[in-house]
Order: C-alpha cells, then sequence, then structure tokens
C-alpha cells in the first residue's frame, strides 16, 4: 500500500498512553489509553492491562471515559478516574473500583471539584487525592450569585482579595485552594487532611502507610517556593504537619525510602539561575528542619521538558522513585530524556539512553521498568525493561506507520559566534529543490525540540514545507549558563536564531533563503513577535500566544509577578524603561513582516491582550496582519485543546504560509548548477 502525506485530520488516528503501573507482583501494568473523538470533538480514554512478560493486553473499559489506573498493593483492585455518569459541560469526575480480575467497576466518589491523582495506601485501605476546596469567601461569593441569578441577574460579580485571580487550564482560582483528601474503601468516608491558604502539589504516603508526606506552596507572592510537610496518619487531626523544609526550594516531586528514614526530593536549592536553573536530588529525613544533603550534581534538569504535540497531557514527567537501595529519575539530555538510577555516594547510572523521550515510567518491586517512549518518528508506546533486555508490548500506533508518510528528522548542530554548540534539526519532504521553510521556536523558554514526534511539524513538512527547529540559547537539555536568559530575552537567543538560519541555508541547498517563515508558539510567540521587529528576513510570520508587552504580561498573567521578575529582573514601577526595551510591541513600527496571530481567549498564562494588542497597533500602524482566537480554549491548545480546534489552528498556520511563501519552482538542475557554481 502506497503510504501518503500526514494531514492536519490525522490528530485523530494517533493513540497516547497514560503513566504506567505495576500490579504488585509484577506481571501486569495497568494504562489508560487515549484517542482523539472526531464526532465528539474530545478524546476517548479506556483502561487496559499489559502483561509485562509480552503476553498479552486485556482491555477493562470501553466507553471512553476512564483513565489513570492504579492496582492496590494487596493486588486486589484496581482504581480509575471516571466520567462515565456525567454530562459533558458538568464539572469534577469519579473515583471507581475494579476488582481484578474481571469484576463490574463501582463508583466510590464523584465530587464537582474534582479528583486528581489518587493513590493508595500501603494497605489498600484508603485512597489519598487531591481535590478544590472552596473559601468561605468563595462560598459568600456564590450565595451573593444565586441571589443574583433569582433576581434574574446571570452575571453575578467576583470578589477578588488576594493575589490570585486566576490560572491557565483551571479558570478562576480567586477563592479556591486545592488540598489534600482521604476516601475510606470500606465505608466511604471522606476526610479532608488539610486545609488553609495554600496549595498542595505532590503527596505520596510512606511505606508503612505511618505518615503522608505532600509538597504545598505557602506564600503567593512566591508561588513557585514550595516546602515539604510531613503528617502523621495515627495522630489527632488537629495536630499540625511538620514542616521538613525551610522555604528556599522549588521542589518538583519527591519519593520515601523503603524504610521511612529519608525522603529523596527532586528540586532545586535557592534557585541560583532563577527559573533557568537544573534540579538534582537530594536527601533529607522526614522530620521538622531537617539538614538537606545533595547526592546528585549533574548539570542538567531532571525530568522531561521535550516538546511533542502527541502525548497523554500537557507536559512530561518529573516523577523519582525509590525502590530497594536505588532512586530513580529522569534527565534531560540535548534533544532527549533518559532514565537514570542512583544510590547515595555513587555515580548515576543510566537505564535508558538513546535518540528518544523516556515520557513516564513504573518501577515494580523486583527493579523491572515499564515505561511509556516516544521519537521523532514513532509515537507512544509501552516497554519494559527486565535486567538488561528491553521489550516492546504494545503496538497501537502501527497502523499510522503503514499509511503515513512520518518524515525523519535530521539533525545537526552548528558552533555559535561565541564557540557554543547548538543542536539543530530539518525536515524535508522533497530536497531536489529549494523549498519554503518555516523556522520553528519552542516555548518555555525553559523547554527543548528533539527526538519526539510533532504532528504540526509532519505537516508542514507533507505540504512541501521544509521544517528547521533549534535548541537555542535559553532550551532545556542543557547546562544552566545555556537556559539563562534572566534580563537578556532577544539577545543571545535571538542571535542564536540568526545564526542558525545563516548556518542551515548553507548547509542545506533546499532551504530557500528567500522564503523564509517564522513560527512559535508562547516563548516561541514571543520570539516571533521579537524577530520581526528586528529583522526582514522573514516574509511570512505566525505568532501563537506569545508576548507582546512585558508590562501587560506581569499585571495579567497567571505568573505574570513571579516570571517577570525572574526573567526580566525587575517590575513595571522599579523599571518600566527595561520592560519596554524588551517588549516585542515596542518594535511594532519596525514589522514589515506579515503577521497571523493566533490566541485562546481562555489562555490565563499569556492571556489574548497580548494577541489582542499587537494586532491592534499592526493594524493601526497599517501593516498586514490577521487575528484568530479560540473560544474555551487555553495556553495549551496545541497539545490537549479540543481535537478539532488543534486542526483548525494547523490548517490557519498554512493557509498564512501558503499565501505569502508561495511553493518553489526551482529544480533539481539549478540546484545542482548552484553546488557546481559554489565549488568552484
Amino acid at each position: 500500500m502506497q503510504k501518503r502525506p500526514v494531514q492536519p485530520e490525522d490528530l485523530f488516528k494517533y493513540r497516547t498512553i497514560s503513566r504506567p503501573d505495576f500490579s504488585p507482583d509484577g506481571q501486569a501494568i495497568a494504562i489508560s489509553i487515549q484517542q482523539a473523538n472526531k464526532e465528539e470533538n474530545l478524546y476517548n480514554s479506556d483502561i487496559a492491562t499489559v502483561n509485562s512478560d509480552g503476553s498479552g493486553i486485556t482491555r477493562y473499559t470501553y466507553g471512553g471515559k476512564d483513565s489513570s489506573p492504579k492496582f492496590s498493593p494487596d493486588g486486589k483492585n484496581l482504581l480509575f478516574l471516571s466520567r462515565r455518569t456525567m454530562e459533558k459541560k458538568e464539572k469534577g469526575n469519579e473515583l471507581y473500583l475494579m476488582s481484578i480480575p474481571s469484576g463490574e467497576p463501582r463508583r466510590l466518589l464523584t465530587r464537582k471539584e474534582g479528583i486528581e491523582v489518587p493513590t493508595w495506601s500501603p494497605d489498600s485501605k484508603v485512597i489519598y487525592f487531591l481535590s478544590k476546596v472552596v473559601t468561605a469567601e468563595e462560598e459568600d461569593e456564590k450565595r451573593a450569585e444565586k441571589k443574583d441569578k433569582d433576581d434574574g441577574d446571570d452575571d453575578a460579580e467576583k470578589i477578588v482579595k488576594g493575589m490570585r485571580l486566576w490560572f491557565n487550564g483551571e479558570g478562576f482560582v480567586h477563592n479556591v485552594r486545592k488540598h489534600l483528601f482521604s476516601i475510606n474503601v470500606a465505608s466511604g468516608n471522606v476526610t479532608q487532611l488539610t486545609s488553609g491558604e495554600f496549595d498542595v502539589g505532590a503527596f505520596h504516603p510512606s511505606n508503612s502507610g505511618r505518615n503522608v508526606a505532600y509538597l504545598a506552596s505557602t506564600d503567593d507572592m512566591k508561588p513557585y517556593i514550595t516546602d515539604l510537610f510531613v503528617m502523621d496518619t495515627n495522630s489527632d487531626r488537629d495536630k499540625p504537619a511538620e514542616k521538613v523544609t525551610k522555604s528556599d526550594m522549588e521542589l518538583i516531586d519527591f519519593a520515601w525510602s523503603s524504610d521511612g528514614r529519608q525522603i529523596a526530593l527532586n528540586g532545586n536549592y535557592y534557585l541560583p539561575k532563577g527559573f533557568a536553573s537544573n534540579s538534582h536530588i537530594y536527601l533529607v529525613e522526614p522530620r521538622e528542619n531537617s539538614n538537606i544533603s545533595k547526592i546528585e550534581n549533574v548539570d542538567l534538569s531532571k525530568g522531561n521538558g521535550l516538546n511533542s504535540d502527541c502525548r497523554q497531557g500537557a507536559h512530561g514527567s518529573t516523577a523519582i522513585y525509590w525502590v530497594g537501595d536505588f532512586i530513580y529519575y529522569l534527565q534531560a539530555q540535548g534533544g532527549s530524556v533518559h532514565l537514570y538510577r542512583i544510590v547515595s555516594g555513587k555515580e548515576p547510572e543510566l537505564l535508558l539512553g538513546g535518540d528518544r523521550s523516556i515520557e513516564d515510567y513504573a518501577v515494580s518491586q523486583d527493579g523491572n521498568i515499564a515505561f511509556v517512549t516516544i521519537d521523532s518518528t514513532h509515537l507512544e508506546e509501552l516497554r519494559v525493561l527486565d535486567g538488561h533486555d528491553e521489550m516492546q508490548l504494545t503496538n497501537f500506533n502501527e497502523d499510522v506507520y503503514s499509511e503515513l508518510e512520518v518524515l525523519a528528522p535530521e539533525y545537526f548542530s552548528f558552533e555559535a559566534s561565541d564557540g557554543i554548540p547548538i543542536d539543530a534539526w530539518v525536515i524535508a519532504k522533497d530536497r531536489s529543490k529549494k523549498n519554503p521553510t518555516i523556522v520553528y521556536v519552542h516555548g518555555g523558554p525553559k523547554t527543548a525540540f528533539g527526538n519526539a514526534y510533532m504532528h504540526e511539524f509532519q505537516t508542514f513538512a507533507s505540504k512541501g514545507y521544509t521544517v528547521l527547529f533549534s535548541n537555542i540559547r535559553g532550551s532545556d537539555g542543557y547546562f544552566e549558563d545555556f537556559a539563562d536568559l534572566r534580563g537578556h530575552y532577544g539577545e543571545r537567543d535571538f542571535q542564536d536564531l540568526l545564526e542558525l538560519v545563516d548556518h542551515a541555508s548553507r548547509k542545506f541547498s533546499f532551504i530557500d533563503k528567500e522564503r523564509l517563515g517564522i513560527a512559535g508558539g508562547s516563548y516561541g510567540g514571543f520570539m516571533t513577535n521579537w524577530a520581526i521587529g528586528h529583522t526582514d528576513i522573514f516574509k511570512a510570520a505566525v505568532t501563537d500566544r506569545g508576548i507582546a508587552s512585558w508590562e501587560s504580561f506581569f499585571g495579567t498573567s497567571d505568573i505574570g509577578p513571579s516570571f517577570t521578575i525572574d526573567q526580566i529582573g525587575s517590575d513595571p514601577f522599579a523599571a518600566r524603561a527595561q520592560l519596554e526595551r524588551m517588549s516585542p510591541i515596542t518594535y511594532a513600527t519596525k514589522i514589515s513582516t506579515p503577521v497571523l496571530i493566533i490566541h485562546s481567549m481562555e489562555d490565563y498564562r499569556c492571556w489574548m491582550v497580548e494577541g489582542v494588542q499587537l494586532y491592534t497597533a499592526l493594524k493601526y500602524l497599517g501593516k498586514e496582519t490577521q487575528l484568530v482566537l479560540f473560544p474555551g480554549e487555553n495556553h495549551d491548545l496545541s497539545r490537549v485543546g479540543k481535537p478539532k480546534h488543534r486542526i483548525a489552528r494547523a490548517k490557519q498556520y498554512l493557509a498564512w504560509f501558503d499565501k505569502y511563501l508561495a511553493q518553489s519552482s526551482v529544480s533539481k538542475a539549478q540546484l545542482v548548477q548552484e553546488a557546481s557554481t559554489s565549488r568552484q
């Protein structure tokens, strides 16, 4: 069968996989499998278990509304989250139990406030979870809203008194907190374990079950600072949890030792390079004001910051596990993400490497590893590492490769003008002629491109565009100084971008330097805005959810004050001139490139005021521009937005570039002649 080019609508063919979970005996792995549903314009998700020896897969649910399966420690039950009895617009979700191997699912709990990361207690009698808690002020607001509705007014006011207003993907959070709960499996009784004006993040019970530790951000002015707290599950609920750390770390995840005497931390100590700091692995005892020791000192991030628009969820894993003597963690390395383990006092050991991304993983009690992997030409599949032997367990996306012409990116690197090597990739369908080229900049800035499937890149390349992408300064997967752009946005990173274009156009004869386009989202949107205000080499641009003004970003983004102060170096009151100098809209009069501006209407990370004000400025100045707004979507539209909106977004990109970057008519013979002339 002849393969065909990838189309935007092929998003409906892809299957993605959740975080795997081992059964207690290590013989089975629970996962959920997700696929976009064209008719309902959402994502179906169902539960399955995969035999770890590769002997088969058992599908447990078929309704498309079940996710996040986890085996009970006694091996008798499987918990999962669901929306099987809920209406499409109804808020919240449900917690179900299903006996193994073939029991009927039983609903244990429904919460309109949501149920997140359900986790078993070691004795299988309790399930812990996170959920939103409505504060007293929110209750007052709801009563006022009800009164207004009774009076015929559907637009009740929102009364905001604190620093928090909204959060991307969650909406208004001004009077809502996220806290830790437990539910007794036998009785169904629910207990709220934490309360107060703070938000709980990661949590884990100790292996004995006597303690539960959790991470919490307690200062709304510094939401990136998190602390580790430990509570005794057998004590009086009035006894406060012990604060282990000293409000000087950004903590991402943690894991208990088997004896409960230590906790391993994945985080940053004192953030030496601000948000560009690479995380490390630390040890601490679970008691108040315990000393913290670093056991790993590799200057690379511990987690997955690699970009892909074909994974279950918006971001990769930062989870760590402690099994036996070993602490397991992911590590970003250039355009790949690998799995390591470490014992205190010894060097880290590489377990899973290669030109790929380890998306998520689980470790069995005997040290085997179930993991989800993706690379630049293959979608997510489940594999297992048994000792030194690696085996693929699923082939959910096999039909994609038999039907679609998936194009392999070519890796190359170049030396920047200051001597630092820069990683880059290029995708081209036809190398026999000069092609219009899209230079694509990733978000973050501390994320990365590399060995992970990108549907939109495949779509662009299939339409005849060369796609050029790179990990310029600011990217993840490299040393801290490489990632550190604080106070220097649009400087060394922009220079790297120009040098990328210059190097690639000389190296690859199929790149048409006269017909370059530029695109990017989030930080990539900022860089697109910046680039077209500082150079005219790009003949078309698509800026997606990008920053136009640091001053408006400071005042409207869910992370505005903390991110702006860290990355730009000040606030609008102390250094307005600095923010203005580093804001792309300042240079709007210099823009001559036709610009398509894309923004989501519920993007609270880079609020749509960023796109709207740039559009207004360009229209006022008589520039060629167009604005596309997506209702009901947030900052993560390109990754987890409604399927039809994601497809429409890709088509908007293609239509804009088709309009301003006409297809090349340069023949292979002309390329040969050019190459011959250059050699002479």
